[in-house]
C-alpha cells in the first residue's frame, strides 16, 4: 500500500494560483492566494520571489499543457492537415461551451499585466509564437500559398473565439469561427494552376 504526500507548500501556491488568476483575474491579491493555498507568506517568496514569479510560473505550466492540447487535438484528428486545423475550432467549441470557461488565461494576463516588460507577457507571446508554429506547419502540409499569413489568420479566429465565448455567452463564436477558417483553408493549394 503507498501512501500520498499531500502536495508542499509550492505545488499548492501553483493549484491555487492556477484556479484563482483564471476564475477571478490576474490582480487577485497576495492574501487570496496565500489563503487558497493554506501557506505563510514566507512560501510565495520563498519559492517563486513573490506574485509575479508565481504568475510566470502558472503561465509556464499552463502554455506547456494547452500546447500539448493542441497537439493531441490535431493528431486524434488524424492525417489531413484540414480536418486537423478544423478540429481546433471543433475543441474549442467544447472548451467555450463549459461552464466554468473564463475566457484565455494569457489574453487575460496580457491585458492585466500592465507592465509591458513584464515577464509574463514573454511567456504568452513564446506560447503565441509556438501555436503559430503548429498551425503553420499543418498549412505548409495542407499546400497553403501563404502557411504564415493564414495561420495568424487562424491565430487571431482562435483568439477573437476565446474572447467572445468569455464576454458574450451563447452568441456561438465558434461556429462563425469554423466557417471563416474553412474559407481561409479553402484558398487555392500552391500546386494549383
Amino acid at each position: 500500500m503507498t501512501t500520498r504526500t499531500a502536495p508542499g507548500p509550492r505545488e499548492r501556491l501553483l493549484d491555487a494560483a492556477r484556479r484563482l488568476t483564471y476564475t477571478q483575474g490576474m490582480g487577485i491579491g497576495v492574501d487570496a492566494l496565500l489563503k487558497g493555498a493554506n501557506v505563510a507568506r514566507r512560501s510565495l517568496y520563498e519559492h517563486f520571489g513573490g506574485k509575479d514569479g508565481l504568475i510566470v510560473e502558472v503561465l509556464r505550466r499552463t502554455t506547456a499543457e494547452d500546447e500539448e492540447w493542441y497537439r493531441r487535438t490535431m493528431r486524434d484528428a488524424g492525417a489531413d492537415p484540414r480536418a486537423r486545423l478544423l478540429a481546433v475550432f471543433d475543441g474549442l467549441a467544447e472548451a467555450v461551451d463549459a461552464p466554468d470557461f473564463r475566457g484565455c488565461r494569457y489574453l487575460a494576463a496580457d491585458l492585466a499585466l500592465a507592465d509591458p516588460g513584464h515577464p509574463g507577457h514573454a511567456v504568452t507571446r513564446e506560447y503565441r509564437e509556438r501555436v503559430h508554429r503548429l498551425l503553420e506547419d499543418e498549412l505548409l502540409r495542407l499546400g497553403h500559398p501563404r502557411p504564415a499569413h493564414a495561420a495568424a489568420q487562424l491565430l487571431l479566429l482562435i483568439d477573437g473565439t476565446l474572447a467572445a465565448g468569455a464576454t458574450r455567452p451563447g452568441t456561438h463564436p465558434v461556429a462563425c469561427a469554423r466557417e471563416l477558417a474553412e474559407h481561409i483553408l479553402a484558398t487555392p493549394r500552391r500546386d494549383t494552376p
